[in-house]
């Protein structure tokens, strides 16, 4: 295939360092429990000059997963079009069997690049083989996976356990006379999870932090509702909901709300979440919350930028790409924060 030419040097801020996870408004969307079988979606057909287009076969989380992953999804489709020089498909869902099944597809049908956002850390060995072997250049995109690193070109991730560590710091950090955690995981071995996770089981080990219930809620508000409710008829008492993503620290107040137990900066129930929606960083500047850690969607352009050098020939001055990332405190945060970083 002929391919468009254009020599382009990879951004200064592109750093080096290993893991996985704004400034663009995103929507709110409803959150599923499951995603449907991968789904392709074809982007609009090419132009007669087809031929001169670069093919990416794009796999990713369900978009509806929060609203992280709708940016994620709209700054990817935003990127990778015609107009850009791209010939751009589709394939989504939060099961690895079904994602690992869409690659052997875009690898079938010959894609020059394979975009991956892995449900799952473990598995992709033998297709990414397959891809190397058809020829086909394979980059991350938001989570990192456990495979050998010559199987990809490049990884543009967040360091989800420098996120996890930088809000379990925080925590430390507020001196509670005791540590009572409802903790809601999010989709077991991902990325993000472990991520997120791996900070807070340490310092439960290490502290004496008390677990009063450790759950996946699957990065859904509804279940993590569910999960706290339970917690709640219990009887047990709690003051810190640690949860791994917006959508899951909503859930976990809508049924502190119908319980009518006090929540955010001074009150009863310290609130963290992770993501930074636009609504999220909103309950922070309104203190309803107290926490919520980065996430930054926006990998779309690093993504294209390592195309445009390797088909110019060019060689990547760096393998992984970290994307920025802080935490945010509501009692440090401003309007300013919430329209610069909100999602």
């Amino acid at each position: 295939m002929k391919k468009k030419v254009i020599a382009v040097i990879l951004a200064a801020t592109m750093v080096l360092g290993l893991a996985a996870c704004g400034s663009k408004p995103a929507a709110e969307t409803a959150k599923t429990e499951e995603a449907a079988p991968a789904k392709e979606e074809a982007a609009a057909p090419a132009a007669e000059s087809s031929g001169e287009l670069i093919k990416v076969g794009i796999i990713n989380n369900d978009p509806n997963e929060s609203g992280y992953r709708t940016a994620n999804d709209k700054d990817l489709k935003e990127m990778f079009t015609e107009a850009n020089g791209y010939e751009a498909s589709f394939a989504y869902s939060l099961k690895n069997d079904e994602q690992i099944t869409a690659a052997q597809k875009f690898i079938q049908d010959g894609v020059d690049y394979l975009l991956l956002s892995a449900a799952d850390t473990a598995g992709w060995d033998s297709v990414l083989k397959d891809a190397q072997d058809a020829g086909i250049r394979v980059i991350l995109f938001d989570r990192t996976i456990d495979a050998d690193p010559s199987l990809y070109e490049a990884s543009i991730v967040s360091d989800m356990a420098k996120e996890g560590q930088t809000a379990v710091d925080w925590l430390k950090g507020q001196n509670l006379s005791e540590y009572k955690i409802i903790h809601l995981q999010g989709v077991m071995g991902s990325a993000a999870q472990q991520g997120r996770s791996g900070a807070l089981d340490a310092a439960v080990a290490s502290d004496g932090w008390t677990l009063v219930t450790q759950q996946t809620a699957e990065w859904n508000a509804e279940k993590a509702q569910q999960i706290v409710q339970s917690v709640i008829d219990s009887g047990e008492s709690f003051n810190v909901i640690y949860a791994e993503n917006d959508d899951m620290a909503k859930g976990a107040v809508a049924a502190l709300d119908k319980a009518n137990i006090a929540h955010g900066v001074g009150k009863d129930v310290v609130v963290m979440g992770f993501d930074c929606n636009k609504w999220a960083l909103e309950e922070l500047l309104n203190q309803n919350w107290n926490y919520d850690g980065q996430c930054n969607p926006f990998q779309a352009s690093y993504i294209d930028e390592i195309i445009k050098t390797l088909e110019s020939g060019g060689t990547l001055s760096e393998k992984t790409i970290i994307m920025d990332e802080k935490g945010f405190d509501a009692a440090t945060i401003t309007q300013e924060d919430v329209d610069n970083y909100g999602i």
